[in-house]
């Protein structure tokens, strides 16, 4: 079992930047590939961005590459995810996710979700 707890989110104009956190519980962390998505209001949960388990490789969407960072601290079992240059259309609930077998890219591979956290973004 893997509890994910996000934080960072917030309201923030066009332009700017946030950096959202993902703490995991339990001593398996270095096991999951982890991802981030996200959910709009009316919206499809989407992919937005991975990091493989040794945080070797990342995978990103075309709508926040060049824009968002992914990365993690195994010792400290955090994923965070560094957003820059922000825009209103990147405003939605974020969702950290662990995948135990795959790449943290598809949402139908994702083992443990958690609970999200709202970033708004004022054009």
């Amino acid at each position: 079992q893997v509890q994910l707890v996000e934080s960072g989110g917030g309201l923030v104009e066009a332009g700017g930047s946030l950096r959202l956190s993902c703490a995991a519980s339990g001593r398996t962390f270095s096991r999951y590939a982890m991802g981030w998505f996200r959910q709009a209001p009316g919206k499809e949960r989407e992919f937005v961005a991975a990091v493989t388990r040794d945080g070797g490789y990342t995978y990103y969407a075309d709508s926040v590459k060049g824009r968002f960072t992914i990365s993690r601290d195994n010792a400290k079992n955090t994923v965070y995810l560094q957003m820059n240059s922000l825009k209103p259309e990147d405003t939605a609930v974020y969702y950290c996710a662990a995948d135990l077998t795959g790449r943290g890219t598809r949402v139908g591979d994702i083992d443990y979700w958690g609970k999200g956290t709202l970033v708004t973004v004022s054009s």
